[in-house]
């Protein structure tokens, strides 16, 4: 794969998908926005690739939009304004469906667009001195394509207030609401991704992407006969599974499982 606005390397299972315009604090126009797409949609049919790490090249995480982007776009036609939308919300889709976990490893300031790609991840780990910021109300605009990944991440009573106030907010906040797993200070982000990337690579990865998909599947449901048969479905299917059946039975043997790393 090769790139413009991003850098992937994939070492030891894991794969590191790197915005790499920091002369504009990463953020995304439409070749970021492409590149991400592809980048995601090729990792995820990778079977030699077991979890996906999201990061930023420089001082932000991401900025949201670039403005020159943004400018070329109040040109548009209504038409075009809603393709260009949806290629959006096409890529926040990749990366929140994509069949490989995601961690976002966020070393800096965070706004409107790029909390998207946050909420967008199955797992968020953040500097410190990182501050966050849904600044769309601000410019006149509202965070419309990345509000079904940032509601369901941070809660819809603080989504209320932020998304209507464009307050900044530190990472200690973002903890709190439930956007971010983890604060660390920056000199220990990596170790604390490292210890992350390290829990999932040991892990089957089947079972890692169906409880992925569990979750995107059951959240929200009533809990019916419906639910019922099919959570029951799942475990069955994967209690039959290739590794399924290695899993139990590597544990019973008390040995290591054919797929963790030696």
């Amino acid at each position: 794969m090769e790139f413009t606005a991003l850098t992937v390397n994939i070492a030891n299972h894991v794969a590191t998908v790197t915005l790499n315009r920091p002369d504009v604090r990463n953020a995304f126009n439409e070749t970021v926005i492409a590149e991400l797409t592809g980048a995601f949609r090729a990792l995820g049919d990778m079977d030699e690739v077991r979890a996906i790490v999201l990061a930023g090249n420089g001082p932000a995480f991401c900025a949201g939009a670039d403005l020159n982007w943004m400018k070329k776009m109040a040109g548009y036609s209504d038409d075009q304004n809603r393709a260009d939308a949806l290629t959006l919300a096409q890529m926040l889709h990749t990366i929140w469906s994509c069949p490989r976990p995601v961690i976002a490893r966020i070393q800096g300031d965070t706004y409107a667009g790029g909390m998207g790609l946050v909420a967008a991840c199955d797992i968020a780990v953040a500097a410190e001195h990182a501050h966050f910021c849904l600044s769309e109300a601000r410019l006149g605009l509202l965070p419309a394509t990345i509000s079904p990944y940032v509601i369901r991440a941070m809660g819809e009573q603080a989504a209320r207030r932020y998304f209507i106030t464009a307050e900044r907010f530190d990472a200690a906040e973002a903890l709190r609401l439930g956007l971010l797993h983890a604060v660390v200070p920056a000199e220990a982000l990596d170790a604390k991704v490292a210890e992350l990337t390290a829990a999932l690579v040991a892990n089957s990865p089947n079972a890692v992407r169906e409880s992925k998909r569990l979750v995107q599947d059951i959240a929200g449901r009533a809990i019916d006969n419906d639910l019922l048969a099919d959570t029951a479905e799942r475990i069955a299917k994967i209690r039959a599974s290739e590794e399924g059946r290695e899993g139990v039975k590597s544990f019973l043997e008390k040995r290591t499982p054919s797929w963790r790393p030696a």
